[in-house]
């Protein structure tokens, strides 16, 4: 009897030596499983990647994300000096290089303007989800066209009159800084600024791909224009089971950081789970 005890005993704790083994080796498995993760990540309006999202972009590759920190058109040092058209390919290239450097799902993330520019971009490429942070700068706004509207006749009268490709000032709007002055042709410029173009955020939202969930992200103390449209926003756009709407405990420059625990939660959800 004590011999079959004791066999008995052998047999549990080899058991339990292999369950402890296999608890050891899942976690591995899980996390070889899970895509290698890429990320275009688009800064505001007149900033750049080293500003505001900088820390978010640092953030990412340390977790293990590929990372394309662009600098895009509306960067104070670029001044618009490439239409809309021109951005979307600048993208479209980021994405390519992360995917020819193991990026197997590939997401696109854009703050204030570049939240608009994201959205815009989700209704014509193919990506596995985007992250508008803080979005702003729509064109369609009241306080747009009515800060901006006399460049804008200009720049389509300067088109109409053959002289799209000819430099000239014209004015931009944001909100802290209030209206100032950029200098492009008027061909581009109209690219960005035609209040029923690409950065027109109702219309962009409207023409965004069901198959692309949106991780929508409206700080809590943004700029109170901005919540008022972006909230009401999210209600709109076309029904996805992984959309989301985050509101961190941030003003409008500090979103970025305030978000990337959320942004990196939701990326992995997204990829692992797929479209």
């Amino acid at each position: 009897m004590n011999r079959f005890l004791r066999v008995g005993n052998l047999a549990k704790s080899v058991l339990t030596l292999l369950l402890c083994a296999v608890s050891l080796v899942l976690p591995v498995k899980v996390m070889s499983d899970t895509p290698k993760i890429g990320i275009v990540i688009m800064h505001g309006k007149g900033g750049s990647p080293t500003k505001t999202v900088s820390e978010l972009a640092g953030a990412l590759e340390k977790k293990g994300y590929l990372v394309a920190n662009l600098e895009m058109p509306w960067s104070g040092n670029r001044e618009y000096d490439a239409s809309v058209t021109a951005a979307e390919e600048q993208v479209e290239a980021a994405l390519s290089s992360l995917r020819g450097k193991g990026a197997q799902k590939v997401f696109v993330a854009g703050h204030s303007q570049g939240g608009v520019f994201t959205l815009h971009f989700a209704g014509k490429h193919a990506v596995d989800g985007i992250i508008c942070i803080a979005p702003g700068g729509s064109v369609a706004s009241q306080v747009f066209r009515e800060k901006l509207g006399n460049s804008v006749a200009r720049a389509r009268q300067m088109v109409a009159e053959g002289k799209g490709d000819e430099k000239s000032r014209f004015d931009d709007h944001e909100g802290k800084k209030g209206t100032f002055s950029v200098v492009t042709t008027a061909a581009v410029y109209l690219t960005w600024f035609d209040p029923e173009g690409a950065m027109n955020s109702k219309r962009a939202a409207a023409a965004v791909n069901p198959q692309i969930p949106i991780l929508w992200i409206v700080a809590q103390r943004d700029y109170p224009g901005l919540r008022k449209t972006n909230i009401p926003l999210f209600d709109t756009f076309p029904k996805n089971s992984q959309t989301r709407l985050f509101e961190p405990n941030a003003d409008h420059i500090g979103a970025p950081y305030a978000s990337i625990d959320e942004i990196a939660r939701w990326t992995a959800e997204v990829a692992s789970t797929g479209r």
